[in-house]
Order: structure tokens, then sequence, then C-alpha cells
């Protein structure tokens, strides 16, 4: 009893005032009677009965120590409980986890040996003791929803990384992720456990059986008749893999469900609890009655009207009350047990938590009347304790439980001491307080109530030609009408009950964000921002190197939309009170953030690069435009060999640093103790002999707080004062001086905005495939039902199996509609999209005034541009189905600034990171894609479009060339020939049931950006030449590539044994497929717009040009139509992977080139055209007619030979290939076996198209025929000596050595130097062989 604080050696104020006998009749405050009377009625005694009260002796406060000893060691038993040994249990108390020798594998286990992590294969651990008889019982609270096997084993069990608990004779496990027992064989039991549930684990020894309860539910006897007896003792024990994560409750604390006649393994503090629920009693008694020293009586009244008015009389009361009370409050299973359940009595009347202003005057007394670290260690173990009970209750329909416990935490927190307390050293420190703020989403909807609220459910049925949901589906039958609208009211029942508990999570940030509680110190706001850059920073560092340390995702997500509520409101409260300022809608962040070091960016990149090099670099820039000078020190001192020696300090100072095997990683762990963010120790089998022993639990531990410089900064550093700028120092001349807002605003939205980055946004991407989930349900369900209607009366066998089908179809839409309700509520709704499309205003206001300080922009961290790109993908691709963008404020000018942003930064010198580059690419290439965001893109400036354009037609060399080329197909796409469809035609001729084929996007071709590209291309010469020439290298490379590949894959189809194609192989011959295929579309678009590139030959590298296209075009169609191809044969085996690869998508776009500079142009144009092309030795004439197959005259002959010879060729390879073949050739039928024509794809090309294309075949007949009439049999000599296709006509000076005009210009692009002699060429001049004589 004399034990304060849990043994410690401080002692306690003296509170006793008037034990002196100077005032023998009154004690100064009230009269004697009425003092012993208000003692007596405060500190009642069991054994006077009211028939004798009066006869009671009078108290005053020089007896009430004694007297207060004595009433509470009534019933006292003379030894305590606690330390005498409990028949059937064996091992030490407290009950922990042995983290000494009993465990197998590497696990993380927390600092109270009561939490634990898998950190290999299949890692095992037990309890430090055992038991042999009775019923026992415990409690593992579920952090992770993945494989583990919870339950008992005996000593004999030994355990490796593939045998867990459950896997020998002697164990017994329960694993709720495959929902199986386990007991070296297995069988299905209980049902699917999810993290946030608490699974029990009870075994009777005197039975002989095992049993599990999840959430306080029996799950049923899982096993009987288990071994007992002598020598036979059984440990709780648990097997997990890798980063699963449990937290144990042996009885340390109060059991949350516990099991009538089973005791838990630790004993409760039974005379302690005793001891404080008397005590706890006292101060209620104290609460409820007030002393009326006119009328000398007591008076009965409402507790929750108590206030502390400094009466002695009462205050000396509960002094005495505390003395003993105090102690008892350090210690876990009281707080939770007797504090918590007292003061969340105090809120159950509802109301809101201003409400209820007892807490705040009990929260008072705690600081008055106890040591500050009792109170310290109270508040501590208090918030535990709620954090523990938020996140371990069940869903149910109104979420009662998590209301009740968030308004107790949001009533603690108004207690100004408690929370700047709390703030500084327990919740990011200690606790992982982010946890409040996260709405778990439930698996099991039964259970959640969800039936009962969303009784009817409902699911797209239409569904259009891409197989996408139609929103107003026009064919909805009044059935469908009322089941979808009754589901979207119960939707919204659902929206309003998760509202409520997100609004008392923002109420408890907006008491963390105030800033005017200076009274007791520095403002809860500074503390909280420090605390917060903190933790982004936990969370940013240990990404990918330690996975427990890091804030789980899904929390991650709903503290980012609490946060940015709370910050808006608070920016908003300070925009009223300072009207000059800029509104919230209006946020960015300021550009002096990111170079001033005034905010810690730890190692995150910079647009330029590192910030090192930059402040190198750019320390002119910095001086002369924002005032800011460079330590010359600090530049030299930044090598990076300093970088790393100070990594390695770093890690030994910071406590967060991981230290060696059997070491403290003292990181919050997030995965593991469901509240514990301390440090863990690392358990390793091979390892046991490092470890340090377990120092005792029982002296309450004093939290220390970390020590950053981040931490060290004051209100002053942040807001500033006196002229001093605070975080915007060094403001730059282009930045307006116009107020933003409170400094310490600005940078927690910068921190939102880091968030964003580290995982929100593939956590939003994760979430969709619930929604994918429901499509692809339905889809399969609609198409049962078809079949069910289309089914025979006389095949019942077949009808009882799609009924089958159809049911479980049914059931499982039904769940997963209305868990899809729950993720719209919590994750997708017109709410949470509204704050992504803030943040993505945010970063583009951002980006603009980084941009605007030109040099200084490199500054600027690459997450800002990411959370741009991320932040409208999700908007576009996550949120769209239940909310339209185009509601959202000012979209249409939003979508304009980020194609603004896009086009002007995709080469933008100043940002070096290459995976940026390519993101921003990536991102112009989607951006293009579509309708509205094209248009965006064509409403951005002149200038800025022009520009855009310049880079895109920058040669192709020395950069990823291959987005580029993809942005310029997609602003042609539906311009060129046979270009206008949405699924490859070719697909949808041999699989036109096939629903899921690639699928493009609707043509959406932008005449203004072809008009820019062909100005720049008609009026810079240079940059058409260098341009074209880098296409053409491309397309060379492209498709040798491709032809060397199916080469390959031919081979290998041909070989007797059977071989499969690898298929990464496979997606890279696609892939170059698809490069050549853009390529020639790309030609086929300059061809279009300006064709004097390659048909004006005053333009210096015209007819070169043309030259390289005629060759190119020429090899590509010999290819792919030359009679018993590789091409006809790998397309006919119709292996996954190579869908797109066809005849139609190459030969078209070789067509569209040639329609245009055969049939299109003027009469000069076409007849250079014509000879180029009839020159080059590689033109074949049938080449062109494969073009129109069997259906052209002129052609008829050669193509009947042309099938004729083909059709062995398909037999053979069928004979060869074994399966694929006969069955891709019987599935297509005989047209399948014919020549590629055009006429067969009528759909796609149109008869104008087609007509050019018979123009052009008969026009190539005629020059063909005249060009072989015409053409002299050319002597040997008289070629040219490099390419032996054509004759000589240039000669190079000085040295006179000849060769064809297209060798040497081609050559002259890329070397200066002779073919033969090396000497550097000056000139080139015609050569006409002189005339025989």
């Amino acid at each position: 009893m004399s034990s304060k604080g849990g043994g410690t050696a401080l002692t306690r104020r003296n509170y006793r005032l008037s034990s002196d006998t100077d005032k023998p009749k009154a004690t100064g405050i009230v009269n004697e009677k009425l003092l012993s009377d208000y003692l007596h009625h405060v500190f009642p005694s069991t054994k006077q009965g009211p028939a004798v009260a009066s006869l009671r002796k009078p108290l005053g406060f020089q007896d009430l120590g004694s007297h207060l000893e004595s009433l509470l060691s009534e019933g006292e038993p003379i030894e305590d409980s606690k330390d005498q040994p409990v028949e059937g249990r064996l091992g030490p108390q407290p009950v922990v986890l042995d983290h000494t020798s009993g465990f197998e594998g590497l696990l993380f286990v927390d600092d109270d040996l009561l939490g634990v992590i898998g950190h290999s294969n299949f890692s095992s651990i037990r309890a430090t003791t055992c038991v042999y008889k009775g019923k026992w019982a415990y409690e593992v609270l579920i952090s992770s929803q993945g494989l583990m096997q919870i339950g008992w084993c005996t000593l004999n069990c030994r355990f490796n990384q593939e045998e867990g608990v459950g896997d020998t004779p002697d164990s017994y496990a329960y694993d709720g992720n495959r929902v199986r027992k386990w007991n070296v064989t297995t069988t299905n039991y209980g049902k699917s456990w999810a993290a946030g549930d608490i699974v029990s684990c009870l075994i009777d020894l005197d039975e002989g059986t095992i049993t599990f309860c999840l959430n306080g539910q029996s799950l049923g006897t899982a096993f009987t008749d288990i071994k007992t007896g002598p020598g036979v003792a059984y440990f709780p024990a648990i097997s997990l893999s890798f980063k699963e994560s449990v937290a144990f409750n042996f009885g340390s604390r109060p059991l949350r469900y516990p099991v009538e006649g089973y005791l838990p393994l630790q004993n409760p503090p039974a005379s302690e609890l005793t001891k404080a629920h008397k005590l706890l009693g006292y101060i209620k008694n104290v609460l409820c009655t007030a002393i009326d020293v006119q009328d000398d009586r007591l008076v009965q009244k409402d507790c929750s009207l108590w206030r502390l008015h400094g009466e002695p009389t009462i205050l000396i009361t509960l002094a005495h009350i505390f003395n003993h009370f105090a102690p008892l409050m350090c210690k876990v299973y009281l707080v939770e047990d007797v504090l918590m359940n007292f003061l969340l009595g105090i809120l159950e009347g509802g109301g809101s938590v201003d409400e209820h202003p007892l807490i705040q005057q009990l929260m008072d007394l705690f600081w008055l009347l106890m040591e500050d670290y009792e109170v310290n260690e109270c508040l501590k173990q208090l918030m535990m304790s709620l954090l523990r009970a938020y996140r371990f209750s069940p869903i149910i329909p109104d979420l009662g439980f998590q209301i009740h416990y968030l308004r107790l935490t949001t009533a603690i927190l108004h207690h100004e001491k408690s929370r700047k307390y709390l703030l500084n050293n327990v919740l990011f420190d200690v606790l992982r307080s982010v946890v409040f703020f996260y709405i778990k989403t439930p698996l099991r909807v039964k259970e959640a109530g969800l039936e009962e609220l969303i009784p009817t459910t409902w699911w797209p049925t239409h569904f259009d030609k891409e197989g996408k949901d139609e929103r107003e589906p026009k064919d909805e039958s009044a059935d469908e009408r009322l089941r979808r609208r009754a589901y979207e009211r119960g939707c919204q029942r659902l929206k309003k009950r998760i509202e409520v508990v997100e609004e008392l999570q923002v109420q408890i940030l907006r008491l963390l964000l105030n800033n005017k509680d200076k009274s007791t110190g520095e403002a809860s706001r500074y503390i909280f921002l420090n605390k917060f850059r903190k933790f982004l920073q936990e969370n940013a560092s240990n990404r990918g190197q330690h996975p427990t340390a890091l804030c789980p995702p899904e929390y991650m997500v709903c503290f980012l939309h609490r946060l940015i509520t709370a910050v808006r409101t608070c920016w908003d409260e300070g925009n009223r009170k300072n009207p000059g300022s800029v509104r919230s809608e209006e946020a960015y962040v300021p550009p002096q953030l990111f170079y001033n070091g005034k905010v810690d960016y730890f190692d995150l990149q910079r647009l330029g690069g590192l910030l090192s090099h930059l402040k190198k670099t750019l320390k002119d820039d910095l001086a002369s435009k924002a005032n800011i000078i460079i330590d010359p020190a600090e530049i030299q001192s930044t090598s990076m060999d300093d970088l790393d020696e100070d990594e390695e300090s770093g890690a030994a100072q910071r406590p967060f640093g991981a230290a060696a095997m059997g070491g403290a990683l003292a990181r919050p762990s997030w995965l593991s103790s469901p509240t514990l963010g301390r440090a863990n120790r690392f358990l390793s089998t091979a390892a046991v002999s490092l470890m340090t022993p377990r120092r005792p639990l029982s002296q309450p531990e004093k939290v220390k707080v970390r020590t950053l410089t981040v931490e060290q900064r004051t209100e002053e550093d942040i807001e500033g004062s006196h002229g001093n700028d605070g975080l915007l120092l060094g403001r730059p001349h282009e930045e307006p001086e116009q107020p933003v807002a409170d400094k310490s605003l600005l940078e927690i939205v910068d921190g939102i905005v880091m968030m964003y980055n580290l995982s929100v946004h593939q956590q939003l991407g994760k979430m969709v495939v619930v929604a994918d989930d429901v499509h692809e349900y339905a889809v399969a369900l609609k198409d049962t039902d078809e079949k069910i209607a289309r089914c025979p009366a006389r095949r019942a066998d077949i009808l009882e199996e799609l009924q089958k089908s159809q049911k479980v179809f049914s059931e499982k839409l039904n769940h997963l509609s209305r868990r899809l309700a729950w993720i719209n509520a919590t994750i997708y709704s017109k709410e949470k999209m509204l704050d992504v499309y803030w943040l993505l205003c945010v970063c583009i206001r951002t980006i603009e005034h980084a941009d605007n300080t030109s040099s200084l922009f490199a500054f600027a961290p690459e997450f800002y541009l990411n959370v741009a790109m991320n932040a409208y993908s999700a908007l576009k691709n996550y949120f769209s189905p239940a909310n339209s963008m185009d509601e959202l404020p000012g979209y249409e000018e939003t979508l304009a600034k980020l194609a603004a942003i896009l086009a002007k930064h995709f080469a933008d010198p100043r940002i070096v990171g290459t995976d940026i580059k390519d993101s921003l690419m990536q991102a112009l290439a989607s951006y293009v894609c579509y309708p509205q965001s094209l248009r965006a893109v064509e409403r951005i400036p002149e200038e800025q479009r022009v520009a855009m354009m310049r880079n895109l037609l920058a040669p192709y060399e020395q950069r990823p060339w291959a987005q580029t080329n993809w942005i310029l197909v997609r602003l042609w796409r539906g311009c060129g020939f046979g270009y206008r469809y949405t699924r490859l035609p070719h697909l949808l001729k041999t699989k036109p049931e096939d629903a899921n084929l690639p699928s493009l996007q609707k043509p959406c071709p932008s005449l203004l950006l072809q008009r820019h590209m062909a100005e720049l291309l008609s009026m810079d010469k240079d940059m058409a030449a260098s341009f074209l020439n880098s296409v053409l290298n491309q397309l060379n490379w492209a498709f040798s590539e491709f032809i060397g590949m199916i080469q390959e894959i031919q081979q290998a189809a041909e070989r007797p044994e059977r071989n499969f194609v690898d298929t990464r192989q496979l997606k890279v011959c696609a892939t170059c497929f698809d490069l050549s295929v853009s390529l020639l579309r790309v030609l086929e678009m300059t061809v279009t717009l300006v064709p004097e590139i390659f048909l004006d030959w005053s333009r210096p590298s015209a007819e070169l040009l043309l030259r390289r296209l005629a060759q190119l075009l020429n090899q590509v169609l010999n290819r792919v139509t030359a009679e018993k191809n590789l091409f006809d044969r790998v397309v006919n085996l119709r292996l996954p992977g190579l869908e797109s690869v066809d005849h139609y998508p190459i030969l078209v776009a070789v067509t569209g080139i040639l329609v245009r500079i055969l049939v299109d142009g003027d009469r000069q144009g076409i007849s250079r055209a014509a000879s180029v092309l009839l020159s080059d030795p590689c033109f074949q004439l049938h080449s062109i007619q494969h073009l129109l197959g069997e259906g052209v005259e002129p052609s008829s002959s050669s193509a009947g030979a042309a099938t004729s010879t083909a059709r062995p060729v398909v037999g053979s390879l069928g004979s060869s290939v074994a399966p694929p073949i006969p069955s891709a050739a019987g599935n297509s039928g005989s047209s399948e076996r014919k020549h590629f024509s055009l006429h067969a794809y009528t759909d796609y090309i149109s008869e104008e198209e087609k007509h050019k294309v018979e123009l052009m075949l008969t026009f190539l007949t005629e020059e063909s025929k005249q060009a072989a009439a015409s053409t002299a049999p050319t002597c040997e000599e008289d070629l040219c000596p490099i390419c032996y296709a054509h004759s000589i006509s240039a000669v190079f000076k000085p040295c006179s050595h000849k060769s064809c005009k297209a060798c040497i210009n081609q050559h002259l692009m890329n070397n200066k130097d002779c073919f033969f002699c090396k000497a550097t060429i000056t000139g080139v001049e015609d050569y006409s062989k002189p005339a025989t004589s």
C-alpha cells in the first residue's frame, strides 16, 4: 500500500494542512461537526449501519489518514494473492513472450514483450508461462490479417521455418487467414479474421478441449481429447509469416471478451483493483456532495456540475484520497478498468464534449494533486488504452464504440496542459496516434450490421461495347431503378454515420492545431508541426528498408483527409481575421520553403538534383534573387564522403537508428503492438547469445523526448517576428508581397503533399479492386443468366450447375456491393474527391510560383510534380465512376493549368531526374489520349504549345523517344489512312465474342497541334531533317529487331520437341512491332502535313529522306507480304502476347504513306516519288498488289499464285507446331488462309481510300512497265561501290572518290570523312559518266 508509483523513490507532497492542535474547536473552514458529517459521508464505513450512524466517532482531518488506511485494508487478504502460486499454472508473473529461448526464426518483439512481428518465412514464439490443469484463456489482438497460426504448444514441440504451431503432434492452432484449424492435419474451422479483430484462445485441461472465439463469438470446440497428464503443460504460442503482427493480452490488461469459468494466464491485481474502486467511489462522493456552511448541512448535487473552486475542505479531502489513488493510476490494468470506464461513464449521456466540463475539472485535479511523473504515466496509459479500445472495437452499424472512445479522447485533449504533455511526449513518440484517424473497413459484412443498414443491394447490369458500366442506362427496368434508389438511400445512411466519426476525428486535429494556447508554454500547433515532420521523416527514410516502421497506407489515407479538413478550417479562420491573405481555395506553398533551409526535406530528391550540388551551383542566384548567402564552409563540407559520415554519426545519435542484431530497433513498429510504437527487440535464433537481458517491468518508464533539429524549432523560427520572415525567409522578387497564411499551416500543407506522395496514392489505387470485383462478378452473373435462358429443357444437369453458379455470383455480389458502399463512403466519397482535387490545385499553384523564380525552380522537391500527376490520375481513374469530374469547381481551368505544366516541364533543362522526366512524358501521353484533356492542351497559350511541339520534334537520339512518338501518334490517330478504330480490326475478326480484347481510346486528333507541327517542320529545315532522320533510324532499328525476334519464335515453334517461348520475349517482340507501326504513323503524319520535306528537292536533304523512306517502306512491304513468309507463319501461331501483331496495322500505315506521295500530291512530287520508289532495288510490284488481295483484277493472277503457294505453308506449319496451329486455322475458317486484303476491312477503310489504293496500283504498274522498258543495262563498273543499287552520281572533293548521291548524303549526316581514304570531304559535286569514244 505504501508503494508510490510502483516502487519509485520519489517523495509525495504533504497535503495535511490542519492537523495541529492550535485550532481545537474548528478547522478554520467549517465547524467540527459539519466536517465530521462530511467526511463520514465521503468515506462511509462498511461496518457501520445507518442505525448506529449517530453513535459514530467524530472524524477530522487529523484522523482521516488512519481512517482511510483502515477502510482500504478492510477485506484485504493478509498475503497478496498474486504472490501465491496458482494450481494448474507454472511460470513467472507477469506473463510475457519468451524472448530468451522460446522462439524460432527472426522476430521483432516490442519493449513490453507482448507485441510481435514476423521477420522471416515462418517464425514462432511462445509465452513464459504454461498451464497443466484447469480452464485458462488469453487474447490475441490481430494487427494484420495475413498467414498466422495461433494456439497452444508443449515444451517438446520443435518448430522451424516451415513448421509452426499446429504442425506438430502436441500443438494446436487456429488460422483465420485460411479459415482452418491445425494439429498435424488440417480441416476447415471458424471465420476469416481481419486486422482489428480479437481472437480468444481457451483451453480446458479438465475436459481436454481447446476452443477459439472471434470478437467474443465462439467458433465452436476446435479440438477434443487433447493430450493431458503428468509432464504435459501447454504454453500460449504463435507462428506467423513475414511482416505479420499481433499483440498478446495474457491478463496484464482486462480481457476484452472474458469467458465465464476461464481464468486469464496472468492474475489480475485483485487487491489494488478493490482499492482503486473504493477510492473512485470516495472521489464520486466528493463530486456529488456540497457543504452549505450557512445552513450548516450537506447538499447532494449533480456531479457533472462540480467545479474546482479551491475550497480548502474539499481540496484537503481529495488530497488524502489522491495520496492513495495516484500511485494506482500508474498501472495499465487499473487505468483501463477503473479510470477509463469512469470517464467514459461521464460522457455516456451524449451531447457535445463541451457539455461535459467535469472531465476538464478532473484533469485539473490530476495535475494539482498528483506528482508530475504520476500524471504523465497515467495519461500515457489512458491514451494507450483508448487507442487500443478504438482500434480493436468491432464495427457495428452506428459505429457506437468508435464514437464513444473518440469522444473521450477529444475531452482529454481539450485540457490544455494534458494536450501539450501528450503531444510532446506520447502521441507521436510512444503511441501511433494516427490510428485515431482511421476507420477500418469491415471484411465480414453481416457482423458489421451492413445488411440491416443496406437491406437492398444493387450493381450495374448494363455495359457498353467497351465493357464499361453505363452511368444512366436508357433501358433500365422499373425494378432495377427501385433497387438502385433503395441501395443509394442505404449508402447515404451509412455515409451519415461515418461522417459523425470523421467529424470527431477532425475535432481532435483542430485541438492539436490550436495556436492560441500559449499561456502554458509553446502553442500546441508548433509542437504538432515538429512531431508531424518527424513522422514524415520516418516514413520517407524507411521506405523499402524497414517496412515495420512505416505507417500503413490505409491509415495514411484517412489521416490525410482529416488533416486537410482541419487545416483548411484553420486557414479560413485566419483568412477571416486577415482579409488580405490568401483563401484556402487558393492555397499554395511559397517557393522560399524549398531553398531557405527552414524546412527539412530529408533526402528527398529535388528537381535539379542533390541539394548540396544545387547550393554550390546556384549560390550566386540565391544571393541575387533571394538575398540568401550560403556559408562557404557549409558548401565545402557537403561532399559525398561527408554525407556518408553524417549518416553514420546520425544513426548513432538518433534513437530511431537501426542497431545490430540483439540490440534495440527503436522505431515506431506500425504492424505489431496495437498502440506501442517504441523500441522493438530483434530476435534471431542465430543470435540468442547476443540478446540483452529483459529489464524489470515494474517501474513506470519515463518517456524520453526525441531530440532532432526539427523539434528544436520555436514559434518564432516558424512564424517569424519583427522583420524576420520565419519560414518565408528569402522572398524572391517574383513572389507577391501578399500574406499567404500562418506559416505553420504552410509547412503542414507541404507535409500533406508529401504524405500523398509517400503512400496515399498507391492505397487509393489498391482499394479500386473491390469495384473491379463487383464489375467482374456482375458480368459473370449476366452471362450466367443468359446461358440459363438459352439452356434446353432436356439438359437439367447443365441447368442445375448454372443455377448453382448464379447463386454463388449473387451472394458474392450482395456481399461486395455492401462492402463497396463502405469503401465509397470512407475513401471515394464526393468530399474525399474534393480533398484530392484541392491537393491537385495546391500542387499546380506551387509549381507555377516556383517556376516564376527561374533557376531557383531546381530547388523544388520532385514530389510536387508527382502528386500533381498522380492526383489527376486518381480523380480520373479512381473517383470518377461514382462522382463526375466535371462537377469539380473550376475543373476546366485546372485541366488547362496542369496541361501547361506538363507541356512546359517534360523537356525542362532545370529538371535532371530521369524518373520524373519519364513520369512527365507519360502523363502528357495520357493527357492527349482523352478529348477533354486534349482540349485543355489546346487551350494553353500558343507560345507554350509551339514550344511543346518543338521539344517533341527534337531528334530521337540520346533520349527516351518512344513516349514522344506515342504522343505524336495520338495527335494523329483519327486522321490517318484506316486509322479510326478503337479495337484492333483483325482481333475483332478472329475473336468477335471476346469482351476483354485490348481496347484503345476513341480517336481524338488535334488539328491545332498538327498545324503547329507542320509550321515548325516547314520553317526549320535543319530541325525537320534531323527529326526525320532520327525517326527513320529508329524505324530501321525497331523493324529489324522485330524480324529477328519472330525468326527466333518461328524456329522454336518448328522444333519437334515441345517448346515454350518466353513470355518476356513475346512482349518485347510485340513492343517492337507496335513501335514500328507508330513510327510509320508519324511518318504518315509528316508526309501528309509537310510533303515538301520529301518532295521539294530544293530543300537540302529532301531527296535523301525520300530515298531512305522508300527503302524502308519497300523492306517492310517485302517482309510482311512475301510468299511463304515468316510473318504469316508467326501470325497464324496466334501466340498469347502477340495479339497486336498482324498484317492490318502495319500494312495500312505503309499504304497511308504511299497513297499520300503517289496519289494525293502534285504532279512533280508524284513523279519524283514514283521514280525514287521504282529505282530502289528492293521494290517489288507484287508487294503493292498484295494490299488488295484477290479482289483486284491486275493482281488476280499473282494473288492467286501467292494464295496457292501459301496454303501448304500453313499446313506444314500446322503439322510441326503441334496443338495450337490446327485449332487456330480451324477456328478462323478458310478466309484466314487467304492473303490479306483491304477489301476485307470495309468497316475501317472507306471507299475513297480503297479507290486511291487502286489508282496507286494502276499508276505504279504503268510506271514500272515504262521504267523496265527504258532502263538500259548498267555496267557493274558504273554502280555505286557502297550500295551496288544505284549508278555513281557524285564525286567527293578533294579526294575524287565516287558513290551515288544517296550513300554520300546519308554518310555526311553523321561523318565528314571519306569512305575510302578518310580524308575530310569539303564538297560533293554531280558526276556524269563521260561519253564513250
